[in-house]
């Protein structure tokens, strides 16, 4: 990958629709991710009072809202962009490696949950779903991560609280969705089969990132 350096987010929206898969933080690729292409100054930092700032965590919203493109962890278990144009050739490969979750399963219900109830932030998900008792939350995380991998639960956007003052605050809530009622079934669809898709997302990989094993770009593209 050419040394490039983004300041804002406009320029990582442009980032992003050239390179197509972009995860946010480290990928075990140098060079490969937004955290290792932004600016000093849009990096994460903490202030002596003990408060923070992080340009790069604070555009994620507007990059889903404004960047055509689709955000959730697609990458290993870590979270990214995948663009609209490679958005059905990994769609379609990911499905392909992944069954339909049986009826009563647990993955079924947040599914037909999502499916009955349009998009939800995951506390308000995890809830209807009945995961309320203690330790109750990272287990459910872990389901919704293998269903992002599976490209079959997207991050629509982030919902902050806001405090007295109507100031936003912490980190963000993520407002899942499934991706053919936030994209439509359309920008889903793939003309190819899952094996050429593959090959696509591999050949491409490859030419962008001459740094990466062969391991590393296999972990790329199947989860």
């Amino acid at each position: 990958m050419n040394k490039i350096e983004i300041h804002s987010c406009p320029e990582m929206i442009d980032y992003i629709q050239e390179v197509g898969l972009l995860p946010l933080l480290n990928s075990g690729i140098p060079g490969y991710s937004a955290e290792d292409i932004v600016s000093e100054e849009c990096r994460y930092v903490v202030f002596p009072d003990g408060g923070w700032d992080w340009p790069l965590w604070k555009w994620k919203g507007q990059i889903v809202a404004e960047g055509n493109c689709v955000y959730g962890k697609f990458f290993a278990g870590k979270a990214g962009f995948v663009s609209r144009e490679w958005w059905p050739d990994l769609y379609n490969y990911r499905r392909s490696k992944s069954q339909e979750p049986e009826e009563g399963t647990i993955e079924d219900a947040i599914l037909q949950t999502l499916h009955e109830n349009g998009s939800m932030i995951t506390r308000e998900l995890r809830a209807a779903c009945g995961f309320t008792g203690k330790n109750m939350r990272s287990k459910f995380d872990g389901y919704i991560t293998r269903l992002q991998g599976a490209c079959r639960i997207v991050t629509e956007d982030f919902i902050y609280p806001t405090d007295k003052h109507g100031r936003e605050y912490g980190w963000g809530w993520a407002l899942l969705s499934l991706p053919e009622q936030l994209l439509g079934r359309e920008a889903c669809r793939c003309d190819r089969t899952p094996e050429e898709s593959y090959a696509r997302l591999h050949d491409h990989l490859r030419t962008l990132l001459p740094q990466a094993t062969e391991r590393q770009i296999e972990k790329m593209i199947s989860r």
